[in-house]
């Protein structure tokens, strides 16, 4: 598009850790350069998570928004876009969506709002105050992006938005950098594991809506049912949120600390995933899980909740499991099925994998975008 490529403003609540998050770092990374120039504006902040955006003209502003209902946020980021003249607003989830009536007001004729998941407050999208923001805010959306076919139906059903309004997406992955295995190695601390362990593990915030303690219940569960899983199975959660304390303390509880490796947050997770050998997210709710994505990517049969996008990524029998929602006892007969089935292991695993290799690849997910931004923004012609 020449020397000068039109410039995206991606406004989001705060880039942390997130699925989210990890996304826009894959569709900035890839994308060409010649095509367009992007900034990030997080109405509340940003951590070093920004670091793995390798393009290096690529700035980050932060508003400092402060919580409850102070509206001087809306003034600075009027006055930042006025400022940066961006050719494309893109806002991303119902924590950024006011910024389309800002965008509006700053004279940027093309406007996008993407849809990523719902909050733990409202799984289903029923939330009448929400949703009245959202169609209120819906003449101002020049068009939507979903991240699945679940969040589309909703945009279009509940939201009243009009199909051709609406583009959906999958996240793409690296399939390169999340690859399977060559040969097992050791994961967590000196002697955590033994040579023929099975590693249950999972990856992500450890925020409520993300029910770990779910799944370290249904851990504890599957020793009292087979003790001497006790010599073999390994859980590991990578992640830092509120759930961890709890989980710890269950794990405790139980006398099975020395079982369990929870580290916290990693920035490095791909190693870490390819020597799992099941991977498990208990989820209440989800858009399109880019940890199952990136497990998938690994090699790993997925057990899931069937919620949101998940359905569209995991294929029962096929590549793993699905398992009801806050049932223990269900995730636990789950685990033992494959504790006690390592063909099944192999065999979900390597299809897992060539699932990501035929329909989850990151130039699809590129293709994809370009398309909508070259389709909303047009230039102005002398």
């Amino acid at each position: 598009m020449g020397k000068n490529p039109p410039l995206i403003a991606h406004v989001v609540h705060h880039f942390r850790v997130g699925g989210m998050e990890n996304g826009m770092i894959n569709l900035i990374n890839h994308m060409p350069k010649d095509r367009f120039r992007h900034v990030v504006i997080c109405l509340d902040d940003y951590t070093d998570f920004r670091e793995r955006i390798l393009r290096k003209d690529v700035e980050f502003y932060a508003l400092a928004k402060p919580a409850g209902r102070d509206v001087t946020w809306y003034f600075r980021l009027w006055r930042l876009l006025r400022k940066l003249s961006p050719a494309i607003v893109h806002t991303r989830n119902l924590s950024a969506i006011e910024g389309q009536f800002v965008a509006f007001a700053a004279g940027i004729r093309a406007r996008i709002h993407g849809e990523h998941g719902r909050d733990v407050f409202d799984l289903h999208g029923e939330n009448r105050k929400y949703n009245l923001l959202r169609k209120l805010a819906r003449p101002f959306v020049g068009h939507y992006i979903a991240v699945s076919r679940d969040l589309e139906q909703w945009l279009i059903q509940t939201v009243g938005v009009k199909p051709q309004r609406v583009s959906q997406i999958y996240n793409g992955v690296d399939s390169t950098f999340f690859r399977p295995r060559d040969e097992k190695q050791a994961i967590g601390p000196a002697d955590f594991a033994p040579e023929n362990a099975l590693v249950i593990g999972s990856v992500g915030r450890m925020a409520e809506v993300k029910d770990y303690p779910n799944l370290v219940r249904a851990f504890i569960r599957m020793l009292e049912i087979e003790p001497t899983a006790r010599q073999r199975a390994r859980l590991v959660i990578i992640g830092e949120g509120v759930s961890r304390e709890i989980c710890m303390r269950l794990l405790k509880q139980a006398c099975a600390e020395d079982l369990a490796w929870l580290p916290g947050e990693s920035s490095d997770v791909a190693p870490i995933l390819r020597n799992m050998d099941l991977f498990v997210l208990p989820s209440l709710g989800e858009g399109i899980s880019n940890t199952i994505l990136e497990a998938m990517s690994s090699g790993l049969p997925i057990i899931a909740t069937r919620v949101g996008g998940n359905p569209e990524l995991v294929e029962e029998g096929q590549t793993g499991a699905f398992i009801p929602v806050s049932d223990p006892e269900s995730l636990a007969q789950t685990l033992l099925t494959y504790y006690y089935n390592d063909s099944m292991l192999k065999t979900h695993g390597q299809a897992s994998r060539k699932r990501i290799e035929s329909q989850f690849s990151i130039p699809a997910m590129v293709q994809g975008y370009l398309a909508v931004y070259e389709q909303i923004y047009k230039p102005a012609t002398v």
